[in-house]
């Protein structure tokens, strides 16, 4: 690996400087995403290991990312669950026959990766094969709470009626049902694994509805159990929006890096989550939108909480957001080595 940083800062261990990748580095703020997305539905482009290929690698070329993450979507399981997915234009994700009666769970499957979604493996190793060792490759899956939710609420929700309606009303098929889901993601990044990415990262990006005590409950024990079925011979990021107030639990689930969002300062966080895990964070997007000075400041204040110490992965605290500025993405990833360097 030409670049090792983004691997180091996994084992904690020092570097040159901190390591950048940004969460949807790889999308629709850029010109090249939007002009293949004009000819293709997201479906197709994920489907397609060539087009895949070629989305990972745009903001790799474009800027001096330390690490590339497989294009694909947190869903791409779903059909081989006997979920019925599609991409509704300008909706978003559509489930027609979502989870909500014990006849439904009953019906999940557990998936075959390489029956189901052939097309991401091929993905990956077709990005292995450009990268040729410039940069890793991570994979990723949804944490259990949040593919659950997906499945229950059928599109994307603010209050999650449903998913809590099932998982307070029947504790019993709330369980079945994110047990066969942990099953799915296990063998989802343990496939990514065999195909070739260098790590993987859960993304929990909906768990920050539940108080620290139904996380506890209905939420840690199956992404503890995915992690601990995760091969380990490659690392892995345990991140999750919202769950600041309970970091301390988030930590029990395991990792070797806690992803952690902006809306707790990055020193407290590791203070809570242990020096002897990595951090990966944590800028509100939305400062991209604002001046570049105002982006390098808080870049700057970001590295020095991290008090210098190895083991802290430079991110947003979640995605980047649509009608993001090039420039704006620019900015901080230069700004973080040069930073970082000092």
């Amino acid at each position: 690996m030409k670049n090792e940083t983004f691997l180091k800062a996994c084992r904690r261990e020092p570097s040159a400087h901190t390591p950048v990748w940004l969460m949807r580095q790889a999308g629709r703020y850029m010109k090249e995403y939007m002009a293949i997305r004009e000819k293709y539905s997201f479906l197709e482009m994920c489907r397609a290991p060539e087009l895949a290929c070629e989305v990972t690698l745009q903001p790799i070329k474009a800027f001096e990312m330390d690490a590339a993450i497989i294009f694909a979507d947190i869903l791409l399981p779903l059909p081989g669950m006997g979920i019925d997915l599609e991409f509704a234009k300008n909706e978003g994700p559509v489930i027609k026959n979502p989870v909500r009666a014990k006849k439904d769970v009953a019906a999940v499957r557990v998936i075959n990766p390489q029956e189901d979604v052939p097309f991401l493996l091929d993905a990956i190793k077709m990005v292995k094969k450009d990268l040729n060792g410039k940069v890793p490759l991570i994979g990723f899956s949804g944490s259990p709470f949040t593919l659950a939710s997906y499945i229950i609420e059928g599109e994307g929700s603010k209050n999650y009626v449903h998913a809590k309606s099932l998982m307070y009303s029947d504790p019993e098929d709330w369980g079945k049902l994110l047990d066969k889901i942990s099953d799915v993601i296990i063998a989802y990044l343990n496939a990514q694994i065999d195909a070739g990415v260098d790590c993987v990262q859960l993304f929990d990006s909906w768990v920050g509805c539940l108080g620290p005590d139904d996380y506890k409950r209905f939420a840690l024990p199956h992404t503890k159990k995915v992690i601990a079925g995760v091969k380990k011979t490659v690392p892995l990021i345990n991140f999750s929006a919202n769950t600041g107030t309970y970091l301390n639990l988030v930590k029990e689930a395991g990792g070797d890096v806690v992803g952690v969002d902006w809306r707790v300062r990055l020193d407290e966080a590791w203070k809570t989550i242990g020096y002897d895990k990595g951090i990966q964070g944590n800028l509100d997007p939305v400062v991209l939108f604002g001046p570049v000075k105002e982006i390098k400041k808080r870049v700057k204040e970001i590295i020095g909480l991290s008090g210098g110490r190895p083991g802290h992965i430079f991110n947003l605290g979640h995605g980047i957001i649509v009608g993001t500025p090039v420039d704006s993405v620019r900015a901080v990833v230069d700004a973080v080595h040069e930073y970082s360097r000092k």
